[in-house]
């Protein structure tokens, strides 16, 4: 669990996950929803400049994703 999670912007995550084969499904106000067929949960990322860091680690952890698979996918 030493992996370092940088800062990084809210679409550079979301494009990450789209890599893991999650989709867009829609934008509400600051935050960008994403849905994965077959999985219960939705993402919700925050669309902004600078991620908060524990946001995408709660997220790599909701997606079923390891956080080097993130960073690798990064």
């Amino acid at each position: 669990m030493g992996s370092h999670v940088p800062v990084i912007s809210g679409r550079k995550v979301a494009q990450t996950f789209q890599r893991f084969g999650w989709t867009v499904d829609r934008q509400q106000a600051s935050h960008i929803i994403m849905t994965k067929a077959g999985e219960v949960v939705s993402l919700s990322v925050p669309d902004h400049k600078e991620v908060a860091r524990g946001t995408p680690r709660n997220l790599i952890r909701a997606a079923n994703v390891t956080v080097d698979q993130f960073l690798a996918a990064l």
